[in-house]
């Protein structure tokens, strides 16, 4: 009798920006095939390190910190080549001006932040006194001046504050005018483990995300259609969102992953990659 293999263990982000992967597995009908978890970025990652997901989504900075555990899935990640929308710091002075200033870190992605923080202390340098906080903007803003948010919330202040006399400085953008290169803020990941006792079925999530992902990439203005109807945001601004984002993970991504993580192991803030760069799943 064959052994049954229990269903693999996937994470999925609960934020906006993931949508547009969970549509396509819905639509292609993999969700019956993937015993599927959907949480924040932060704790998906912790799931995976410990072993409680075998394939899913981990912020940059925690998959640095344990990339000897893991496998990059290739061509598969979230992020942008400019803009993002949904990373952010609001404040209500210039960047310039921050030194010594509170700024409340309402993200639940250490890399958002890591990248708000490299950003203020390398290109503005200045040095903040920094605070965490729940990401309801109107309460960082009482006792901070400034806050980082990231998500949905983030998106909602990016249309919302400038309306407050608020200053939005996407940090997507921001990085791509320091660097020149596109910002990874997220990457998929299989368990090493995992990827050696089943390489078929992790090859077989990988193409289903990938289909997933390029299904939904056609079919973007029904997408944001679909999740207007449940979300505050109008289709309009969802389609433009979607759009703006990247899902990608070539040559380009992996070297501005690369140079963000050259820059956060310069101040010990993750370990640096090795020589030859991260490691891929080959199936």
């Amino acid at each position: 009798m064959v052994e049954r293999i229990a269903r693999p263990r996937v994470g999925h982000i609960q934020f906006l920006n993931c949508l547009p992967i969970y549509w396509g597995l819905m639509r292609s009908g993999t969700l019956i095939d993937v015993d599927l978890h959907k949480d924040s970025p932060d704790r998906l990652s912790a799931a995976l390190v410990a072993g409680d997901l075998d394939i899913g989504p981990i912020t940059l900075l925690e998959y640095l910190k344990h990339a000897d555990e893991l496998l990059l899935l290739p061509d598969l990640a979230v992020g942008s080549d400019g803009p993002v929308l949904s990373v952010n710091m609001v404040s209500t002075r210039p960047l310039a001006e921050l030194d010594g200033a509170r700024v409340a870190l309402g993200s639940t992605s250490r890399t958002g932040v890591m990248l708000a923080q490299l950003l203020l202390a390398e290109q503005y340098n200045v040095r903040p006194e920094y605070f965490r906080c729940p990401p309801d903007l109107t309460q960082m803003l009482l006792e901070a001046d400034a806050g980082v948010l990231i998500g949905d919330v983030a998106l909602r202040a990016y249309y919302e504050a400038p309306q407050r006399g608020l200053i939005v400085t996407d940090l997507g953008q921001a990085w791509r005018e320091w660097t020149g290169l596109p910002m990874v803020f997220a990457v998929w990941a299989v368990r090493r483990d995992f990827a050696a006792a089943h390489p078929g079925l992790v090859k077989e999530v990988h193409e289903a995300f990938l289909r997933s992902r390029d299904l939904c990439l056609a079919e973007l203005d029904q997408v944001a259609e679909a999740a207007a109807r449940w979300e505050t945001f109008d289709a309009a601004t969802l389609a433009t969102y979607f759009r703006t984002l990247d899902f990608s993970l070539g040559d380009r991504q992996v070297a501005g992953l690369r140079e963000w993580a050259r820059r956060a192991a310069a101040i010990g803030e993750a370990p640096a990659l090795p020589e030859g760069g991260p490691e891929f799943f080959a199936g």
